[in-house]
């Protein structure tokens, strides 16, 4: 009898005697009936157990069944939309030889990498082991091999080389789309590099900011300086224009090497206005926290706006990383439609695959719409501002890009978030273990409905570009949107689509007019519905277009009408209830702070 048998007799007739009456059995060597799937191999503690073979263990069976996990393939190959919006219009071969390499690198180096920077976050050194105060950024290999791959693959740099002229901000952002969700949120210092190059380059290059602006923009990994963006108030937030005088600063930033930042702040007479600066950090800040004026004496610094002008300067930077944002939702939003896909065809529930569940296959097919939606709605502002960046932008060009780029940001932004929590659905409980990665991507998904502009903001941002153009970006809206739908009006299978989207847009057009009628009160508070409004109707155009492309498929064209088929107007719906109305907002405030009805 081995040691381990012995053992166990020893065990069970101490602790179980009077399941056993206290009658001796003997172990005998009992061979499970599973066997194990080809090409595994039977853990050491599976075959302990068997070995010892006692008859209360002979029940009790560790399964040799494990779970496949979702497998993430080249992104780029997985993504048809992708391939076929670039087929479409900028069918360079060197272009899809690129992204098909860096979607290969992604799926089987980058990506794991993210994983390393999400388990290995950056961390605050104070102090060094002999007490002296160093206050050094810890980061992770990987997160500086981020830095280096962003470089390399010119993931800022594409949008400034303008190699394929006005769509060059369209293939720069759809490598961004597939390296987002691998990124371990190395997009977001990306996105605030690409923002501050925007500022220099819109009030033009030269010294003393030419340096920053080459090092900005640079493939050279050893060169590559990102940026970040402060403001002086203390805690941040949407309304740009209001800061604190003598306010403190946070400049704690997450990197360890040279940087350089944009700030915004107010100069000592207010009556100046806000001005924006730039910052150089050449090495880490030994405090955490310095006053506006210390920065300024600490640091290089050099005006870059002029006096007044900080805020009107900063908003190239603001539609620079709202798109950002955009992209990041679109991409979230496929990455785990993508991941949701692949465990469809390798998990099994009640006697088959997933993917051969109908109601699975529906739920599927809902977000498919939803991200192939937000897709085409991103890429078409980055169409727009490849446009005015290459000098070819009409007047409609102008006045669309600034209406959409709030809008594309919050409505990406919300729908990132249902889809995901939709999607990690998918994987049951997997779904929730923190282990698998899946629960970071609704978590990054949370914050893109939150920053460059919560969804409320954006909306009376929305309020505000329509009355500072006059109404204008809303007439260069409707005519685009209708020339989108007069290029299908000859393709019988999309005429419900086209007639939905229609119908919606003389209700908007109906609605705007009645509502300029009513006040700034009555159109503030319907702000919000006024901006899905206009994302969705806009959306269904775009999925009609390529749907009506020559090289589209019937999946374009499903696509265009399954969207069609919700409330693409939502605030004319809600007008109808009444809404707007001036009653509303007292009752809407009492029902929030409802109080119990004392006596």
């Amino acid at each position: 009898m081995s040691a381990v048998s012995a053992l166990l007799n020893r065990r069970v007739a101490r602790g179980c005697g009077r399941l056993w009456s206290g009658v001796p059995r003997p172990l005998t060597h009992i061979r499970s009936a599973s066997v194990a799937e080809a090409g595994t191999r039977r853990s050491d503690e599976e075959q302990l157990w068997e070995a010892a073979g006692h008859p209360l263990f002979t029940r009790a069976r560790i399964g040799s069944f494990f779970q496949e996990k979702a497998v993430l393939k080249n992104p780029f190959l997985e993504d048809t939309l992708l391939r076929g919006y670039l087929r479409r219009h900028l069918p360079q071969e060197v272009v899809f030889s690129d992204l098909c390499a860096f979607g290969e690198r992604v799926a089987k180096e980058v990506d794991g990498w993210g994983r390393e920077c999400e388990v290995n976050p950056p961390r605050l050194v104070h102090f060094d082991p002999w007490g002296r105060r160093v206050d050094h950024i810890v980061t992770s290999e990987a997160w500086r091999r981020m830095k280096d791959l962003s470089a390399q693959e010119g993931l800022v740099a594409i949008g400034y080389e303008r190699s394929f002229g006005e769509w060059s901000r369209v293939y720069q952002m759809s490598k961004l789309y597939i390296y987002c969700p691998s990124s371990g949120l190395y997009t977001c210092p990306l996105a605030m590099t690409d923002g501050a190059a925007k500022v220099i380059q819109s009030i033009g290059v030269s010294w003393p900011v030419e340096e920053a602006y080459s090092r900005l923009t640079t493939r050279q990994p050893e060169l590559f300086w990102t940026s970040g963006q402060w403001m002086t108030e203390r805690q941040g937030g949407s309304d740009v224009g209001q800061y604190l005088m003598d306010g403190w600063m946070d400049v704690h930033w997450l990197h360890s090497r040279p940087m350089v930042s944009t700030v915004a702040l107010q100069l000592e007479d207010p009556l100046h206005g806000v001005c924006m600066f730039s910052l150089c950090m050449l090495v880490n800040c030994p405090y955490k926290y310095l006053k506006i004026v210390d920065v300024l004496i600490c640091f290089l610094q050099h005006q870059l706006s002029d006096e007044g002008r900080g805020v009107a300067s900063i908003a190239n930077m603001l539609t620079i990383t709202r798109i950002h944002n955009s992209v990041s939702a679109a991409s979230t939003m496929r990455r785990v439609l993508q991941l949701a896909r692949d465990y469809a065809t390798r998990r099994t529930a009640f006697g088959k695959l997933l993917k051969d569940h109908p109601l699975h296959m529906q739920t599927l097919a809902r977000m498919e719409v939803e991200t192939r939606g937000a897709f085409l709605l991103v890429m078409d502002v980055c169409r727009l501002l490849g446009r005015e960046e290459s000098g070819i932008a009409t007047q409609l060009d102008t006045h669309l890009l600034r209406l959409l780029t709030p809008v594309v940001k919050l409505y990406t932004g919300k729908q990132a978030v249902a889809v995901v929590s939709e999607g990690l659905e998918s994987f049951g409980g997997q779904g929730y273990i923190e282990d698998t990665g899946l629960p970071g991507l609704l978590r990054d998904a949370q914050v893109l409905s939150i920053w460059e502009g919560t969804t409320n903001v954006l909306s009376l941002d929305v309020l505000r570009c329509v009355a500072r153009s006059s109404g204008m970006v809303l007439h260069a809206y409707f005519t685009h949107v209708k020339s989108l739908l007069a290029g299908a009006s000859s393709v019988s299978s999309l005429a419900p689509a086209v007639k939905a989207v229609d119908g919606s847009l003389s209700e908007l057009e109906e609605f705007v007019h009645v509502a300029a009628s009513r006040g700034q009160s009555y159109l503030e508070l319907a702000a919000r519905d006024l901006a899905y409004s206009l994302a969705r109707i806009y959306t269904g155009a775009l999925l009609i277009d390529h749907a009506c492309w020559k090289g589209a498929s019937p999946s374009d064209s499903y696509a265009a009408l399954r969207w069609c088929e919700q409330d693409l107007c939502p605030v004319v719906a809600k007008q109808k209830r009444g809404c707007y109305d001036s009653r509303t907002p007292p009752l809407d405030a009492a029902l929030v702070y409802d109080q119990p009805i004392e006596g």
